[in-house]
């Protein structure tokens, strides 16, 4: 074992013991599953990448782990509105960008800005922490969006002189067809 893991080991294991639990293989491996791909995923999600390396892992094992690491501060809840519970491993301070189109979740780091948190906070309030989402299109989908755009535009451009053409045979009268693709 690497000197990184056996510090790796003694923080995991003195967070659990700070909170009243205890180290099981069940909670390492969930929480490790989670550091695998830092992708915000569903209790359901993290349950099927657990299942591959601990076939006999249960949902309710999973849900129990992702409460402990959650009560231990060494994961996060991101709730996003009426979908399942999603959780983050990444505990610096971070918000997310929310992909309205591909449903994806994304770490954005905070700007450092001078300030001592994210945002500027009236005189006498104090914070414990911050919980931004910001909801819109990632790059891969905003990039998609634009293309389909370009591409609808090109084509209409493309047919306009036929539509023209139509419209001088039946004297000035031209019936659009409005359709919605879904």
């Amino acid at each position: 074992m690497k000197n990184k893991d056996i510090q790796f080991d003694e923080r995991f294991t003195e967070r659990l013991a700070s909170r009243g639990f205890r180290l099981t293989p069940q909670r390492e491996h969930v929480y490790n599953v989670l550091l695998q791909e830092r992708d915000h995923p569903t209790a359901e999600q993290v349950f099927m990448r657990a299942k591959k390396g601990m076939p006999e892992i249960s949902m309710a094992t999973v849900y129990n782990c992702l409460d402990a690491l959650v009560k231990c501060r060494l994961v996060r809840e991101v709730n996003l509105d009426r979908v399942a519970m999603h959780y983050c491993p990444n505990m610096g301070e971070h918000f997310h960008f929310f992909c309205d189109v591909c449903g994806g979740v994304f770490d954005i780091d905070f700007a450092e800005n001078g300030q001592a948190g994210p945002v500027k906070i009236p005189q006498g309030f104090q914070p414990t922490g911050y919980e931004i989402s910001v909801h819109g299109a990632c790059p891969k989908c905003a990039e998609k969006a634009r293309a389909a755009f370009l591409s609808s535009t090109l084509r209409s451009s493309a047919t306009e002189p036929a539509l023209s053409s139509l419209k001088g045979r039946r004297g000035g009268r031209l019936r659009q067809q409005r359709t919605c693709e879904h």
